[in-house]
């Protein structure tokens, strides 16, 4: 395993090196969106209206942050479960999406996609929302604020903490991960 410092937004030579289990300091600007977010993004897509950002070499981090405290850019902002994002991850990765940031498994279409489109998943740890928070030092609603906490933000990052979890090989650590522990 590997350590890698990553700028936003994502290139495809960056991505090639990495490998699951690697672990990655992010910086830069990455998105927040939740499912709800995600529906709304996908509705633009097929109607072919603009977007809320550029989704070309983006990233986004499924989480539903807490408001923030005074003098702080955002409240505790731990990693929300992956899988309700699948219906639209594919659809988002074909508009130029290279990075999602989550916690738990994703569906063997989406890693499908992931090599189709070399994009990878990046896991940030559970249990940690209020140490997450102290890489982030900025962060502002771009759209969809009738959502509130799962409303999409523009976050700015520095040495944001995740893991590889999906390489753009289809190399998968949540499967690879309990193989081992399982021959162990």
């Amino acid at each position: 395993m590997a350590e890698y410092k990553l700028k936003t937004p994502l290139e495809e030579k960056d991505l090639e090196k990495l490998k699951i289990g690697d672990q990655i300091l992010l910086s830069g600007i990455i998105y927040t969106a939740r499912d709800a977010a995600h529906k709304k993004v996908v509705d633009l897509i097929e109607k072919n209206e603009p977007l809320p950002f550029d989704m070309k070499g983006a990233v986004i981090y499924y989480v539903g942050p807490a408001p923030a405290k005074p003098g702080y850019a955002i409240g505790s902002a731990g990693p929300t479960t992956s899988y309700r994002m699948d219906p639209y991850a594919p659809i988002l990765m074909n508009h130029g999406l290279k990075g999602m940031i989550g916690k738990g498994p994703r569906s063997q279409s989406v890693i499908d996609s992931m090599v189709k489109n070399k994009a990878v998943y990046l896991a940030a740890v559970g249990g940690a929302a209020a140490l997450i928070a102290k890489s982030i030092k900025k962060a502002e609603i771009i759209a969809y604020e009738d959502l509130k906490s799962e409303a999409i933000r523009r976050l700015e990052v520095e040495d944001f903490p995740c893991v590889v979890a999906n390489d753009i090989y289809g190399n998968d650590l949540y499967k690879e991960g309990t193989a081992k522990y399982k021959e162990e």
